[in-house]
């Protein structure tokens, strides 16, 4: 119990009459597991999951909408209907039993959002400045919008303090709330523009008639911007004084700091940095504000590691420390803390796939844990299996790894083979590029739990079908993955190299590259990467008329970066027709989908292509007619996690099963998935 009392993370904080019992909480984000904007099953499987974990507090919703022309843009959940309430309840209380406290987060979204959807209402903000990532033209708000937008906040905070909330926080920043102190995007010319004082009269009765209407004994707290790191916007002087107002306004009990401006995919990754970036950017940023005002402040922002997360609250830097990406990868991290096995914590390793599906439209999910919004189905935490099995894997990338892991932890005996002579697969590729090296966390993580789990690994093995059936094993799981092909140019292919080549450094970089990405994903950018950064001319030709469309606005950015600095050009809706020798160079021929018609030539020192990868399955298709099933899956079993039952050769001795890259080309997640959900019915 001694690291218990002395740990800094694991202190209570008092805050105003509530009693948070650590300093660990997960900040407001929208996950975008609602059903018609309400947080159902789902969405309370997730957060409850973090309460069972031992966070102090888990903020909900990022950010829920007070208003109908406040259109979701990212899943949002609905505050301004009364239909939320039964279902927060549910949520609160199930949260409450783990002694996690329950926050959300209200906003209007002001001009981050558009029109073309929900009821076609028009976008509004402090002046008609149009944002560059949500494109909409604002209407400048009137004073009638001003008196219905803050009845609308007064309504929703009322909605939240009959669900039983904890406490909100309100939204201010890129949103509609700080529209009106930022110079920027506040050009009125009436009291609510101009002076700071104007510019904060909007958000000050806001704030007053909030609390007016909720009371002392409900929390009220402001995530709030407080430098915008851009020309003509808030500046660090002006934040600190606007925190100071809102002390003195006796109408908030804690900040939540922000740093940066979120206009842009750009700027966004340094609010919120993805691989490859710094590590809590705005750390030092928070501890002054927290300094300056001696008032409550919590802080996320990339302190994905618990050493930093302790640092933060040892330092003074924090009150409470918001760790909200690493929760999505494990939420458990508080209980590993408190059982002194840190080094179990799945880390996360920034890759932002959580965030990208966000603003896609689609629900967060974690790299490399699939549970993560799959509470309901996929459990964190296995159960024993009834009996042992003696189980075979052959692979050792992120699915087979992942397989391993999962069948050791359920109590079986596992084998895993390996070609290479070090585990990893595509990973280890993937992670050469030097911005992307953390990545390999993925790799790692496993196979320490592999290890711990005692699993037996066979490296350097390059094993046949016989080998395999001499252990007789009960099940095997071929995870061999898939090989780089160029067959994505018609005719002479074979002239033309790999992304691998480029990753592995097994192909020098020429001086003139035409890169042929006819895949769009993190292999096909990671090798462009690397060829623009060796200084080579560069020209990326794609048949799609969106540009990596594989990856997400937020980590499209660092290449981007990359590739513009390095004076790349990118031609889009063309492929490559054909290849051919033309003395020392190479003659490509490009071809148009839009007019079936060549269109042009390039005359180049290196052609490299990315048409992902073909399964490497010999293996698989060597065993399939001695297995039980043959290798067949029962699809609708996988999918409602049941077990594998197939049987359609009564001679067979074992069952056998493919996943990830050795089905087909797909990414990490659902490599990792695939061994997930058809192991842990094993």
């Amino acid at each position: 119990m001694g690291k218990t009392n002395t740990d800094p993370l694991l202190q209570p904080f008092q805050l105003g009459h509530l009693t948070l019992k650590n300093r660990i909480m997960s900040t407001s984000h929208e996950p975008n597991y609602h059903e018609n904007g309400m947080p159902t099953d789902a969405y309370r499987a997730y957060h409850v999951e973090k309460a069972k974990g031992g966070m102090a507090l888990t903020m909900t919703a990022g950010s829920a909408i007070v208003s109908r022309d406040s259109p979701p843009s990212f899943g949002n959940l609905h505050a301004y209907s009364d239909d939320i309430i039964p279902w927060l309840k549910q949520l609160t209380s199930e949260c409450h039993r783990y002694d996690c406290k329950v926050m959300i987060q209200l906003t209007h979204l002001g001009r981050r959002t558009n029109w073309n959807h929900s009821d076609w209402l028009p976008v509004i903000s402090a002046s008609p400045v149009r944002e560059p990532a949500h494109r909409a033209f604002p209407k400048e708000m009137e004073d009638w919008d001003i008196e219905r937008v803050i009845n609308d906040y007064v309504a929703a905070s009322i909605r939240m303090q009959e669900a039983g909330l904890d406490g909100i926080e309100i939204e201010c920043y890129g949103h509609l709330m700080d529209s009106f102190w930022s110079p920027l995007t506040n050009h009125r010319n009436d009291e609510y523009g101009g002076s700071l004082d104007n510019r904060l009269r909007f958000s000050l009765r806001t704030y007053s008639a909030i609390r007016e209407a909720v009371g002392d004994q409900f929390l009220v707290g402001s995530r709030l911007v407080l430098d915008e790191q851009i020309e003509k916007g808030i500046d660090k002087e002006e934040g600190l004084h606007i925190a100071k107002r809102l002390k003195e306004s006796q109408t908030v009990d804690f900040f939540n700091v922000i740093r940066g401006n979120v206009n842009h995919d750009a700027p966004l990754t340094k609010v919120i940095p993805v691989t490859g970036m710094a590590s809590n950017p705005h750390l030092d940023f928070a501890g002054e504000v927290r300094e300056v005002t001696n008032f409550p402040v919590f802080h996320a922002a990339r302190i994905n590691d618990v050493a930093t997360a302790r640092h933060a609250i040892a330092s003074g830097k924090l009150d409470m420390v918001g760790m909200t990406r690493a929760h999505i990868a494990d939420p458990h991290i508080v209980k590993k803390i408190e059982a002194g096995v840190e080094e179990e914590i799945r880390p996360c390793v920034g890759a932002t796939y959580c965030l990208d599906r966000i603003y896609e439209g689609h629900g967060t999910l974690c790299a490399h844990n699939p549970s993560t919004g799959r509470e309901l189905t996929m459990p964190h935490v296995l159960e024993k299996a009834d009996s042992q099995k003696s189980i075979v894997i052959v692979g050792a990338g992120p699915a087979g790894l992942e397989a391993a892991r999962v069948c050791a932890e359920r109590g079986h005996r596992v084998t895993l083979f390996e070609a290479a002579n070090e585990v990893g697969g595509q990973m280890r590729l993937a992670a050469r590029l030097p911005r992307r090296k953390e990545i390999i966390g993925i790799i790692d993580w496993r196979a320490n739990e592999c290890e711990r789990l005692g699993v037996r690994f066979e490296m350097n093995q390059y094993v046949d079908g016989e080998t395999v059936q001499q252990m007789n094993p009960d099940i095997i799981v071929v995870a061999t993955g898939g090989l780089p092909q160029t067959t994505a140019i018609d005719s002479g292919h074979e002239l033309a190299i790999n992304s691998w080549d480029i990753l592995s450094g097994d192909a020098k970089v020429a001086n003139n590259v035409l890169f042929f990405d006819d895949n769009g994903a993190h292999s096909s950018m990671s090798a462009a990467e690397a060829i623009a950064e060796s200084g080579a001319n560069l020209e990326i030709v794609t048949p799609e008329r969106t540009f990596a469309p594989e990856i997400g606005g937020m980590n499209l950015v660092p290449y981007m970066q990359s590739l513009q600095r390095n004076q790349a050009t990118i031609t889009a809706m063309q492929k490559i027709r054909h290849l051919e020798r033309d003395n020392n160079q190479l003659r490509a021929v490009l071809w148009s989908h839009y007019t079936h018609a060549d269109c042009g030539e390039r005359l180049v020192d290196q052609v490299v292509v990315d048409h992902a990868t073909a399964p490497l399955d010999e293996l698989y298709f060597e065993l399939k007619e001695a297995s039980s099933n043959r290798g067949e899956i029962d699809q609708l079993a996988l999918i409602k996690c049941s077990p594998q039952t197939v049987a359609t050769n009564k001679e067979g001795k074992f069952q056998l099963f493919r996943i990830g890259d050795a089905v087909a080309a797909r990414n990490v997640h659902a490599a990792i998935y695939d061994a997930l959900r058809l192991c842990r019915v094993f």
